[in-house]
């Protein structure tokens, strides 16, 4: 059952990649494209994505109810970050990959909630979203700072100094006003939920299509195992579920069984679809950043069905 349900998930995520690089092969698109694609996603549709989630799935007393998780995620995010912090320096990784590196440690958000579903049914989306607030404050509030800081270009770098508005992006402020919204209690309009619901639907496809360009005008034989990708992937399917389970077994033996899955099989899926879109907007290396977004994909089909089997 975990094996099929994991391909389920997974194939349709390949198809996507596979048509953007297909469309890109057949000259659809033009050479400004992607950065058009990367700046429409990063400004316009996960901000709306992140604030009609925000408002869809929780409520006040929701979010209370389940906020001790947050001491397990924001943990295990946390130490996370400092592992690959230490990865970084100890193994020297070049200035464009770091931040890349450690996002993929520490954050996911990818296919979670409909895997979750599939696997532990509508009960569990109360405890995924403690992963998806987690998450959500980790990778736009520090991880995307991190991308954007870390030019792979030093001259370009030394020459631009700080940005001091990257420290609000634009998918941070769409997170913080739907809490403004979600603990006033605030009416959104049903037009305005609609229109930011299809605008925001648009963040998943259009990130793999992108993927797909970036891999075309790489070149399929881009997709490799190197150090600095066996690196994000043991960080990302080792380090991060063992952070994860040390935390849930020294201080989380109470939680329900559901909740406790949940966190373990969040803590195991692959990194953010946005990932290479951060690169290009932070000058990083995009192709690095795509190549651990891919092989992190295509290995969670055999990773998923072992935690799962492993959680019994």
């Amino acid at each position: 059952m975990s094996i099929l349900t994991s391909i389920e998930n997974i194939l349709p995520i390949i198809f996507i990649i596979a048509l953007g690089f297909y469309l890109n092969e057949k000259g659809w698109f033009g050479p400004d494209f992607g950065g058009n694609v990367s700046k429409l996603v990063m400004n316009i549709a996960l901000p709306a994505s992140i604030f009609v989630s925000v408002l869809k799935y929780l409520t006040l007393d929701k979010l209370i109810a389940v906020a001790p998780g947050l001491v397990y995620t924001f943990g295990s995010v946390i130490l996370a970050y400092i592992a690959a912090f230490i990865v970084v320096k100890l193994f020297k990784v070049r200035p464009g990959r770091r931040g890349t590196m450690i996002n993929i440690f520490a954050n996911t958000i990818f296919i979670g909630l409909p895997l979750n579903i599939a696997l532990f049914g509508d009960a569990s989306i109360s405890y995924f979203l403690v992963y998806y607030i987690t998450n959500t404050v980790s990778t736009w509030a520090f991880g995307a700072l991190l991308i954007a800081q870390d030019s792979k270009d030093a001259t370009r770098k030394s020459s631009t100094g700080f940005n001091w508005r990257k420290l609000l992006p634009a998918p941070l402020v769409g997170f913080l006003i739907s809490l403004v919204f979600l603990l006033l209690n605030i009416p959104v309009p049903a037009f305005a939920t609609n229109t930011l619901t299809y605008v925001g639907n648009i963040v998943t496809p259009m990130s793999l299509i992108y993927i797909g360009i970036v891999l075309s005008k790489a070149g399929l034989s881009s997709i490799n195992f190197d150090r600095d990708t066996i690196l994000a992937l043991l960080g990302r399917y080792i380090l991060s579920p063992v952070v994860m389970f040390l935390l849930l077994t020294l201080w989380g033996s109470h939680l329900p069984a559901i909740e406790y899955k949940t966190f373990m099989v969040q803590a195991a899926v692959p990194g953010l679809a946005v990932l290479p879109i951060l690169a290009n907007e932070g000058n990083g290396d995009v192709e690095y950043a795509t190549n651990v977004v891919t092989t992190s994909t295509l290995l969670f089909v055999i990773v998923i069905p072992i935690l799962v089997t492993l959680l019994g």
